[in-house]
């Protein structure tokens, strides 16, 4: 039995389910799909915070597995981790990679002496008086994740808990590999869609992915060079295993690494669908010290499909009808039959296969806007109720 702890596990425990491996999953949604696919318990996302995530952690440290993953939220809390993994097989990067590949100045540094691009990144203290005006900067929190928190800086005061980072022009990436601690596979490169509108997104949340890049080929030659090197620079220096990812900014000649996240990232199955990879037996034999052998990445072979995912926020307060059907409309991540969502949260996620990565997101846009028609119809009904 494998556990999941993560802030959503409904994609993780598709992935392990799809391959034949028995799963149970704690997370703070208790989405419909999530439910049909293996055992699970939810942590009602009010909680927030420190304390949500602690709560998870209580929780999961009950159920009875001798393997756990954790996913998106927990590798911002090492120590929990570590209190996770008490007594069970971690499988993925330890509390002390967290520790080290999370924060900014040892990151900066590592990347840096290797030849690597990364931004110039200030901590609180130090951005007013170092920070040059005429450069572009973001604020940005030391546990994100998501964009949550992320916004323009042009100076002022700054709390603890934040960095200040130099805003770099280009296409946010994210590549998506497998470390054993020593050396790492790239699985697959997208391209993360940031701030949508039309998702209902807003500043600099993401929103979703699509694989390959709108790149040309040559550019997408070029980036999968500079993700590789990336990848098996930091598995070295900080010693990651299992499924890792690394957000970028392609310039158009250098990938800038923006941020790490040790552990399974929400690219994975879109990258999945476009490669016909299997990334969560690529986790196990990663985690066991065996790489896989290295694959022809999406984004240099062009993949015969490509395939993308986009999260729906609400952009009001909404009750849910009967989401039933959703799974079968490509719908995942679905919420339960009259549930409530409060405007600005995520609603569910959207998935396509087309010919090429524009088509995808054409594709997806065009779902995205159907499906706010029937939220803006529950809307209604619930406002005349």
């Amino acid at each position: 039995m494998i556990l999941f702890v993560a802030v959503s596990a409904r994609m993780l425990a598709q992935l392990a389910r799809r391959e034949g491996h028995a799963v149970v999953a704690v997370d703070r949604f208790g989405d419909l799909d999530l439910q049909e696919l293996c055992p699970s318990v939810s942590i009602a996302p009010d909680l927030g915070g420190r304390g949500g995530m602690a709560a998870l952690v209580e929780v999961a440290r009950r159920i009875p597995a001798d393997r756990v993953i954790y996913g998106a939220g927990l590798e911002n809390r090492p120590d929990l981790v570590a209190r996770l993994a008490a007594g069970r097989t971690l499988l993925g990067c330890s509390p002390r990679a967290l520790r080290r590949v999370r924060d900014p100045a040892q990151l900066g540094a590592s990347l840096r002496a290797a030849g690597l691009a990364y931004p110039r990144t200030l901590a609180a203290g130090e951005a007013t008086t170092g920070a040059d005006r005429t450069r572009r900067w973001l604020r940005k929190p030391l546990r994100g994740g998501g964009g949550r928190g992320v916004r323009e800086w042009r100076g002022g005061p700054l709390p603890a808990g934040v960095v200040v980072q130099e805003r770099i022009a280009g296409l946010a990436c994210s590549a998506a590999a497998v470390g054993d601690g020593r050396s790492a596979t790239v699985l697959g490169i997208s391209e993360q869609l940031i701030g949508r509108r039309d998702l209902g997104a807003h500043g600099y949340a993401w929103c979703g992915n699509l694989s390959p890049p709108r790149l040309p080929a040559v550019q997408r030659r070029a980036l999968a060079d500079a993700a590789t090197a990336i990848c098996a620079h930091l598995t070295g220096a900080f010693g990651l295993r299992g499924l890792f990812g690394v957000d970028v900014v392609w310039d158009g000649v250098r990938a800038w690494v923006v941020e790490v996240n040790p552990r399974p990232t929400a690219s994975l199955e879109t990258i999945a669908a476009a490669s016909g990879t299997r990334p969560f037996a690529a986790h196990l034999e990663a985690c066991g010290g065996r790489l896989p052998r290295a694959a022809r990445v999406p984004a240099v072979a062009g993949p015969p499909r490509s395939a993308g995912k986009a999260v729906l926020y609400a952009t009001a307060d909404v009750r849910l009808g009967d989401t039933r059907d959703w799974p079968r409309r490509g719908i995942r991540d679905v919420p339960q039959p009259g549930e409530r969502i409060a405007g600005g949260r995520p609603v569910c996620t959207l998935v396509a296969e087309a010919t090429s990565p524009d088509a995808v997101l054409a594709g997806l846009q065009a779902r995205a806007a159907a499906l706010r028609e029937e939220l803006h119809d529950r809307v209604a009904v619930d406002a005349v109720a």
